[in-house]
């Protein structure tokens, strides 16, 4: 059987850990299209640069903590690429760093900086409980760990992040109630699938999301069908979030034939799917 990798650019795009910013500022568009507002061009400058430097430093810290218990085994390709470079990915995660810290002092207002500072600090306690606790659970409690997994802080995180820009500055905030809920779900589904693709033992081995995601694209098309009535913004993004949770099951069909570095990158890859309403810009409100 023949096995596919991804393209030199998506691998890059990938390793480089340029997809979750990507993912970012294209649904950070997203909702503010259904919200019918134009975004400063500092919003998702901020957002990718916030993006990318997390992720370098998540995967910095994996890969540090991989090599020193002598587990490389459990180590991705993401990763190794990230120590391998990490001497030109630090300097350039701190630069991100820093231009996000002025673009936040310079450009960001009072209020939406204090609001922000919330997200900020649940962010940051969820990273440093993840890196300091590796492999002990999140919570002390046997009721939250079965619900709060990492899969799902991490989408609802990512979907704050997302939607907080524009739900700042509309006055119509319900209409981004539907697609943030779907997107967070989205989330969650994306980082599930990932997790249990890697965790598999072996790659014949039923990754047990195929019913996960054609529920969630027939909830969220079922959804857009209600919605595109009398929110026809909010149902067309519902929509395409639908689409890219097909895609996600077909991914998991196709994993066999892929290399884990196109699985991976084509896991986020199709997360892009609202970039297939830019035609439909001027669709009313």
């Amino acid at each position: 059987m023949r096995i596919f990798d991804a393209p030199l650019p998506v691998r890059l795009w990938h390793l480089a850990s340029l997809d979750a910013p990507t993912v970012a500022v294209v649904w950070s568009l997203g909702f503010a299209w259904v919200a019918g507002i134009r975004l400063p061009l500092w919003v998702p400058v901020l957002l990718a640069l916030v993006a990318w430097a997390v992720y370098i430093g998540d995967r910095l810290l994996d890969a540090r903590a991989g090599l020193r218990s002598y587990l490389p085994h459990q180590l991705r390709e993401r990763h190794l690429f990230h120590w391998r470079h990490r001497r030109i990915l630090i300097p350039l995660a701190a630069a991100a760093a820093c231009a996000a810290a002025w673009i936040v002092m310079a450009l960001m207002p009072t209020g939406v900086r204090e609001r922000d500072s919330l997200l900020a600090a649940a962010a940051l306690a969820y990273f440093t409980r993840v890196h300091s606790s590796r492999n002990q659970p999140l919570f002390r409690s046997p009721l939250l760990n079965p619900l709060l997994t990492k899969e799902l802080l991490v989408g609802l995180l990512f979907t704050a992040g997302c939607v907080l820009p524009a739900w700042y500055r509309t006055h119509a905030a319900g209409l981004l109630a539907a697609p943030a809920v779907f997107f967070a779900l989205l989330a969650w589904l994306n980082c599930h699938s990932i997790d249990r693709w890697e965790s598999c033992a072996s790659r014949n081995r039923q990754s047990q999301i195929l019913a996960p995601a054609p529920l969630l694209a027939f909830a969220g098309l079922l959804l857009a069908a209600i919605l595109v009535a009398f929110q026809p913004r909010s149902a067309a993004l519902v929509a395409a979030g639908a689409a890219s949770a097909l895609l996600l099951a077909l991914l998991d069909r196709l994993r066999n034939r892929l290399t884990p570095v196109a699985l991976r990158a084509a896991a986020d890859l199709v997360l892009l799917t609202p970039l297939l309403l830019t035609p439909f810009a001027r669709l009313p409100q």
